[in-house]
């Protein structure tokens, strides 16, 4: 199986020895994302709206970048380290897959 790496200026570049992305027998496989500015590398935000926000753009960015959307998402893993921090997270979660169909 062949595959393809996907970079883009528009997210974080990777700070480690891995790829934004990788499309690999038509799947899209996106790294994991932080809160960090692309154009300044830093973090971004005082609260985790605001960092969730980022993430989601980053993502999004990459997934563009390899041809794919938000609606192409079969599945996303989300890490926080305040579980009192779901519910806000989550909000912000729901509206970037609005639906009845939301990613696994």
């Amino acid at each position: 199986m062949s595959t393809q790496t996907v970079s883009t200026a528009n997210a974080p570049a990777a700070i480690g020895p891995y790829s934004q992305a990788v499309i690999a027998g038509g799947m899209v496989f996106t790294s994991g994302q932080i809160a960090l500015d692309p154009v300044s590398g830093e973090m971004v935000g005082e609260n985790v709206c605001t960092q969730t926000e980022q993430v989601f753009k980053n993502l999004f960015a990459v997934l563009e970048a390899a041809g794919a959307s938000p609606k192409s998402v079969v599945r996303c893993t989300v890490y926080l380290k305040d579980l009192g921090e779901f519910a806000a997270v989550n909000e912000i979660y729901a509206r970037q897959f609005p639906g009845s169909e939301p990613p696994a």
